[in-house]
Order: C-alpha cells, then structure tokens, then sequence
C-alpha cells in the first residue's frame, strides 16, 4: 500500500492518510475484504503518531469504507452498493483534483454542499 505524507502540506496528516485510503478504496486498489496495516504499523511506516493514524480509519468506519473486526483487524467493508461505489470514486477524483488545483478542503467542501443545494427539487 502506497501512502505518502507531506508534513509541510497545509492539509493535516491524518486527512492526507484517509484521502488517500478514501481514494483507493474508490478506485479499487483496496478490493472489499483487504486487511489493512494495524494503526502502530501504518503509523512506524509513515513516521506518524499512532492517533493520527486511528482518527484516519475512525473517520472512514464512520462512514462505511472501513470495518475493525476487534482483533483480527481493520477490513476495507463490504455491503455496499454499486451508486455508492460510483460516487466514492467520484468523490476521490474530486478531492484529488482539488488538491492538485490548491483548493484548500473547506472551499471543496463548501462547493460541494452548493452544488447539491442547487440540485434540489423546488
């Protein structure tokens, strides 16, 4: 698993480490049913805490990409469907271009909640 980190990136290193998993879940390079690294492993891998590690797979538990089955590990989650496949691809692609344009996340974020604004009925 290929994960970098810049600490000199305004972006924190947690968020950095969860884009990325984020990501090649989305892309399937992390297939349902991966074994990820323990967070003291990802973390002695990346020179990071181990916090920043576990608020990066707590984030992506919470929103279903992810599953810790105690201590077996952490699993990339199964069960979901093929539109939410779509959009957490398309979603990465997003977060990938707003970083290669500079767009600081807050900005991403608050073009995304416009545009599905916009897109309501009525």
């Amino acid at each position: 698993m290929l994960i970098s980190v810049d600490l000199d990136s305004p972006v924190p290193p947690y968020e950095q480490v969860r884009g990325q998993l984020a990501e090649m879940i989305g892309d399937g390079r992390l297939p349902v049913g991966t074994r990820l690294p323990t967070v003291r492993q990802l973390a002695a891998d990346l020179n990071l805490a181990p916090n920043t590690v576990a608020r990066a797979y707590r984030e992506l538990e919470g929103v279903g990409l992810l599953e810790t089955r105690g201590r077996n590990g952490t699993f990339v989650a199964p069960g979901r469907d093929d539109a939410l496949d779509r959009l957490q691809r398309s979603a990465a692609d997003y977060a990938l271009q707003a970083r290669r344009l500079g767009v600081p996340p807050g900005t991403a974020l608050a073009l995304v909640r416009a545009a599905l604004d916009a897109s309501r009925p009525g």
